[in-house]
């Protein structure tokens, strides 16, 4: 490195020390599958899909800047989730609708939202980043959701996030327990449920108390069930007033006119006879995974399986999670999390892929582990 190089780099590191926020010096990055692990052949850490399905493009309007809410798509989501276009918000991916929310209905510095551990990390990420307050609530044993608990200790939070299909346990909340968060806050808060995974429960979904209640807000997207993780296309369903609201806070051009053509595609009556082929498959994929796994007395099924994926607790866990890696099949380790020392994630691939891993972590076992 120059000496002039290294003259630049230390006065850009005086200017970032000087004019940081304070709430964002001590922040730590995301820690998403990319940043954590890259190559390999079998990408079983991200919970992504296996399928990557064809799509066409036009391109003769990529010289204009695309529609903020692309009628096409919102239409066919509005119809796919059983509402109204007024209902629906388009982003980019859920991750963005979470920001949205925070952004419109949070005063940086005052206010607070709700989260219950182990579950996604971007509620809290993305409040710290607009440096508001994070009130952790756990799961109770079971990872069931502890309303009361919510209710006795949270006067006043603005977001109450709750995942179901829970990340990474995999199971559900009671409708009963929601529904006592909704009326408990029903001129209080928002109670936000992320349906990231609601495709392989479809029949789970709380969609149907959108038009009951106020104050319920859903999150999807078309990264999961839908194979479309590299597409960055969610959806946020509420109340029409609180679609508006966000539509203050959202980018200009948030949807790119390449993720609105493939996710009208999507959307499609053809694209939805698919997607549900597709998560057939998943479905039928994990059931065979899990027998395998329950075979294996170093290897504990955690959670439910409400997702596309399988939680397990693991004997020498981190000797199995570095074994897999040399071999190429990348998994989530999940053990960082609250009540899920040991516990490994996996995404369910195809079944190539499911049964080079099965063979993997069967090898590790009977002779990898068996000398460490």
């Amino acid at each position: 490195m120059s000496e002039k190089i290294a003259i630049r780099n230390e006065q850009a590191q005086s200017l970032v020390d000087t004019l940081t926020c304070s709430f964002v010096q001590t922040l730590k990055p995301y820690e998403s599958a990319r940043r954590l692990y890259s190559g390999g052949q079998d990408w079983l850490n991200a919970n992504e899909s296996p399928f990557s399905n064809p799509f066409e493009l036009d391109d003769s309007s990529f010289n204009r800047y695309p529609s903020c809410q692309p009628d096409t798509v919102v239409e066919r989501y509005a119809d796919y989730a059983g509402l109204e276009k007024e209902q629906v918000l388009v982003s980019r991916g859920a991750d963005e609708g979470i920001e949205c929310l925070i952004r419109a209905f949070c005063e940086p510095g005052k206010d607070n939202i709700v989260i219950c551990p182990p579950t996604y990390g971007m509620y809290a990420i993305s409040a710290e980043t607009f440096n508001v307050q994070v009130t952790k609530v756990p799961l109770l044993e079971g990872f069931a959701l502890d309303a009361d608990s919510i209710i006795a200790q949270c006067e006043s939070p603005k977001l109450i996030f709750v995942c179901a299909p829970n990340n990474p346990t995999g199971t559900l909340v009671e409708r009963e327990k929601l529904i006592q968060l909704l009326d408990a806050y029903q001129n209080k808060a928002l109670v936000v449920v992320d349906e990231a995974y609601i495709e392989f429960a479809k029949e789970q979904s709380v969609s149907d108390l959108l038009n009951s209640y106020a104050n319920l807000v859903i999150l999807r997207t078309l990264s999961k069930g839908f194979a479309l993780a590299g597409l960055r296309c969610g959806f946020t369903l509420a109340a029409p007033e609180i679609i508006q609201t966000l539509l203050k806070v959202i980018a200009p051009y948030p949807i790119p006119e390449p993720v609105a053509q493939v996710a009208a595609q999507a959307l499609s009556k053809e694209g939805i006879e698919r997607l549900n082929q597709q998560v057939d498959y998943l479905q039928s994929q994990k059931a065979v995974l899990v027998e395998q796994i329950a075979k294996l007395p170093q290897l504990n099924l955690v959670g439910d399986l409400y997702a596309n994926f399988i939680l397990m607790r693991a004997t020498q866990k981190q000797a199995l999670m570095d074994y897999l890696v040399s071999q190429g099949t990348l998994i989530r380790d999940q053990s960082k999390q609250l009540n899920l020392d040991d516990c490994l994630r996996i995404s369910i691939g195809n079944e190539e892929q499911n049964k080079r891993l099965m063979s993997l972590i069967n090898q590790f076992y009977e002779n990898v582990g068996a000398l460490t």
